[in-house]
């Protein structure tokens, strides 16, 4: 019952209903002899099982039809370590560029299905060009899901992806292994998650994810990450110039491996069935278009589609003939055939943050429903870690946002702190090493989290009570105050021989008069000498307890190495928290003219706010 085997039964039981209606309606319109209705197949057409069998598991069926819940399935499934090979897309501007380049290519290039879903999908240059992209694929032939979280990509009408379900008047037929066509008639099928008509403000789907040819192995592609669908991520402005002050993020691609012929599911497989349990989720809606409503409409659907579809083929030609993605897009092959590294892995999710209650006060109960769960597995690598003995290394951890969460019964006894806990694991091990690097001031989208990384965690870490209280009191009393930040006890506190915290941005930086741009730090991975974790999750509150998070766990030495490169990129360009250069660089971003300069300063009032009104559970 809990292997993944019954998610694929599960979910063609699902299917089932509406795909025999689907079916019994090709059926009324293609009679025998007739081959010019519309969306019949060629006479030639393939009635092929294995095609049969994946459409139908990759239907939609209204949340009243459901039988089983999704997240249940979610939750007690047997997932898989797979074989697979990885490759790393880094925040440099050239990945950047690179990673734009590869969604696009990889869809244009895609053979039977794609499965996209992404917490941001802004209706600018990229995201038009993205559905321009979907639409193509549509025409020729591949069927189409699309998911899109409907906060993240709050939209009135979310006309530009209905847009996109009407290039099904000109949709291909599926083919199968062969190369032939059968008789499934391409989809795209568009889901807007946790949709506002079924209001859950605080569970969001903050996935990222792009699937290609899922249940296909030996074309399958999958990749997620930490960037969204806008320009925002892309290191570049809307008439092709460099933007070098967007999100600094980092992504993986991840192909079938070696023995992944020895599999029952493969990496693509499991990603597409998770992809389903996620686009089935009770709380989403389908969106169709409007179908035609008068003499003046040319088609099946209203005339008003028409422009989405003609900005999103504009766009796409636009981006392709910037001549950076260009020339990226000229060397894909070649990128998609080296360069990949052999790995392990293992898909976690976070659904159960979905359903969970009392999220604040029941965290290990919640924690222990999902076995699947990135927060589950995560304590579970410590645990065998520590099984096994390994009492030296390292472990580095990049996040945006990182908290150390501290959580209450509900008579508010503490019940866990996550700083108390890693402390005392370092203390019991002297030949451990904890590196992590987030934003600064400098550097941060959200002056909230900002304030509580400043003012609480890395503090609760590396200070003294006495010495949080002092520097939480004021800017004149703490930070300001050299008889505090340039005492021996604090040089001390902040050198700790086993914990280092970094952060991004330097005085050099462009806001400060400098020449050099540090843009946002948004990528989020963890890795040790052989494993480690990238996906979607900012380890903090809203992602341990609210939103539906998704990655892979890897076990690969040099998936670790190429990890590495990028930490030590990253270090290169931060500050030790604590250290004169950090201090200065507050300092210099106080006394700015930049917007970043007032939340600076009111960093205690606002860390202050957010903790009297137990806000910092929402952030």
């Amino acid at each position: 019952m809990n292997d993944i085997k019954y998610f694929l039964l599960c979910l063609v039981t699902l299917a089932i209903v509406g795909c025999n209606s689907i079916q019994h309606q090709l059926v009324t319109q293609c009679p025998s002899g007739t081959l010019n209705l519309p969306d019949c197949p060629p006479e030639d057409a393939v009635d092929d099982d294995t095609i049969n069998e994946i459409y139908e598991r990759r239907s939609w069926v209204p949340p009243s039809k459901l039988e089983v819940d999704p997240i249940i399935l979610g939750e007690q499934a047997q997932i898989p370590v797979n074989s697979s090979r990885i490759k790393v897309i880094g925040p440099s501007h050239e990945d950047a560029m690179r990673s734009l380049a590869t969604k696009i290519w990889l869809i244009d290039h895609a053979q039977h299905t794609i499965d996209i879903t992404y917490y941001i999908f802004k209706t600018d240059l990229v995201g038009y060009a993205i559905l321009g992209a979907l639409c193509n694929a549509v025409e020729r032939g591949v069927d189409v899901r699309i998911m899109v979280d409907s906060i993240g990509s709050l939209s009135p009408g979310h006309s530009a992806l209905r847009a996109v379900e009407t290039c099904t008047e000109n949709a291909g037929f599926v083919r199968n292994t062969n190369g032939q066509i059968t008789t499934k008639k391409a989809r795209a099928q568009v889901v807007v998650f946790n949709a506002i008509t079924k209001f859950q403000f605080n569970r969001r789907s903050h996935d990222k994810l792009l699937v290609i040819d899922g249940s296909f192995p030996a074309k399958a592609v999958v990749m997620t990450g930490g960037r969204n669908i806008s320009l925002d991520y892309y290191g570049i402005k809307k008439d092709g110039s460099p933007d070098l002050d967007v999100f600094r993020d980092l992504e993986i691609l991840s192909l079938s491996g070696e023995q992944s012929s020895n599999e029952k599911h493969t990496v693509g497989m499991v990603s597409e069935i998770y992809y389903s349990l996620l686009f089935s989720h009770t709380g989403n809606r389908r969106i169709t278009p409007y179908e035609a409503s008068d003499e003046f409409d040319k088609g099946k659907y209203q005339n008003r589609y028409i422009s989405h579809r003609i900005k999103a083929q504009k766009s796409l030609a636009t981006i392709k003939a910037f001549p950076e993605i260009e020339k990226q897009l000229n060397s894909m092959p070649d990128y998609m055939n080296q360069g990949f590294e052999d790995a392990q892995v293992r898909l976690s999710h976070q659904l159960s943050n979905l359903t969970n209650k009392a999220v604040t006060t029941n965290v290990v109960e919640n924690l222990e429903r999902n076995p699947n769960s990135i927060l589950y597995l995560l304590s579970k690598v410590l645990v065998d870690l520590k099984a096994a003995g390994i009492t030296s290394g390292s472990l580095q951890i990049v996040s945006p946002y990182l908290f150390s969460g501290q959580y209450f019964d509900e008579e508010g006894t503490l019940i866990y702190d996550g700083a108390e806990e890693t402390l005392e694991w370092l203390n019991e091990n002297p030949d451990l090493k904890l590196e992590v690097i987030t934003n600064s001031v400098l550097t941060s989208d959200n002056f909230f989290t900002q304030a509580i990384i400043d003012m609480g965690m890395a503090p609760r870490f590396l200070l003294t009570p006495e010495l949080q209280k002092v520097w939480l009191a004021s800017t004149k009393e703490g930070e300001f105050n050299p008889d505090i930040v340039e005492s021996e006890e604090w040089k001390q506190l902040i050198n700790h021989p086993q914990i280092f915290f970094y952060q991004t941005g330097r005085l050099d930086s462009d806001i400060l008069g400098g020449d050099q741009h540090y843009g946002k730090l948004h990528a989020k991975f963890i890795y040790g000498e052989e494993v480690g974790f990238v996906g979607t999750s900012n380890f903090d509150y809203r992602s341990n307890l609210y939103n539906n998070e998704m990655g892979f766990f890897y076990q690969g030495r040099n998936v670790s190495n190429d990890l590495a490169t990028v930490f030590e990129q990253l270090k290169a360009t931060s500050y030790r928290w604590g250290t004169p250069e950090w201090l200065e660089m507050r300092k210099k971003v106080m006394e700015s003219d930049s917007s970043k300069a007032s939340p600076a300063r009111k960093q205690r009032s606002i860390y202050k706010t957010v903790r009297a009104l137990g806000l910092e559970y929402l952030l």
